[in-house]
């Protein structure tokens, strides 16, 4: 394993097993895990499929236990899988913990979907804590807008003084966020990046500046990058060498990677764009060819 970073901002380079297992029991406030699903994605030249369902399962029920171990007794947990694997997931950590929401993420996609069966439109996520008398919850960080009071002014006459309707509300257990798509300013070069919205509302619901906030399967560093925008600390795990670059450069922990200038990706839109204007400064507005 490397280590990159300082005791606020850590980069594990290694095996996410191994290196949860370094790490001190009940000493963090936060952890969101979200692993490969067992669905045949290429990450980086290694594709997301065991041999069997079995196998992938056992696998992860033994991070799963490592990452109860790490969790503070007030901390919380989040975790995604496939939705054809959460169901035993939710039987896995119900035994061990408190799950307090079964969230879903939803999203539209103009990508060509199923023919004959409904294609899946969501991914699901666990919010569970160690203690449910003791966790952290911050209500009035993640407020929306509640539309029966914002929009339609509904008045609440059950109250002793008729009232309308509060126009914020804590977000229900759907939450709606866009993709991750090519060309929005977030992006990475990585096929199953989260947005930075869904982890801002996760972090900033369950956990207070200065925590620690654990991500053992980083992938593009957006739990690590949102957690240090926010004041909180953390840890980043991952075992790819090109996510590992694009952590240490969204981290600001290095410049370069191994003799390796560290930037981002240049898209092909963004390759045509700096062609068209360096093809135009060859030219006076008006179309006439500038002369030394």
């Amino acid at each position: 394993m490397e280590i990159f970073g300082t005791d606020r901002h850590k980069i594990i380079h290694g095996d996410a097993l191994e290196a949860l297992k370094s790490l001190p029991d009940n000493s963090v406030d936060l952890l969101f895990a979200d692993p490969p699903y067992n669905i045949g994605k290429n990450f980086n030249g290694s594709i997301d499929k065991w041999k069997t369902e079995e196998a992938y399962l056992e696998w992860c029920y033994e991070w799963l236990d490592l990452c109860i171990q790490k969790l503070k007794p007030t901390g919380s947990f989040y975790v995604m899988t496939a939705t054809q694997f959460m169901p035993y997931f939710d039987i896995f950590l119900r035994k061990k913990l408190n799950i307090l929401s079964r969230l879903v993420w939803s999203y539209d996609s103009s990508g060509v979907q199923a023919k004959k069966y409904f294609g899946s439109m969501y991914e699901p996520i666990l919010f569970c804590v160690k203690d449910k008398s003791k966790y952290t919850f911050n209500a009035d960080d993640i407020l929306v807008e509640a539309k029966t009071g914002a929009k339609r002014k509904l008045i609440d006459y059950r109250k002793a003084v008729p009232t309308v309707y509060s126009s914020e509300k804590v977000p229900g257990n759907v939450w709606e966020f866009p993709r991750v798509r090519y060309r929005m300013d977030e992006y990475e070069n990585h096929p199953t990046q989260k947005p930075i919205a869904l982890l801002e509302r996760i972090i900033k619901a369950s956990s207070n500046e200065g925590d620690l906030v654990l991500d053992p399967f980083s992938g593009t560093f957006t739990t690590c990058f949102v957690a240090k925008a926010l004041n909180r600390k953390c840890i980043g795990i991952e075992l790819q060498d090109e996510y590992v670059k694009i952590g240490l450069r969204r981290l600001q922990l290095a410049d370069e990677y191994k003799g390796e200038k560290l930037q981002k990706e240049i898209r092909t839109f963004e390759t045509e764009k700096i062609a068209g204007i360096n093809q135009q400064t060859l030219f006076e507005p008006n179309g006439t060819h500038i002369h030394d």
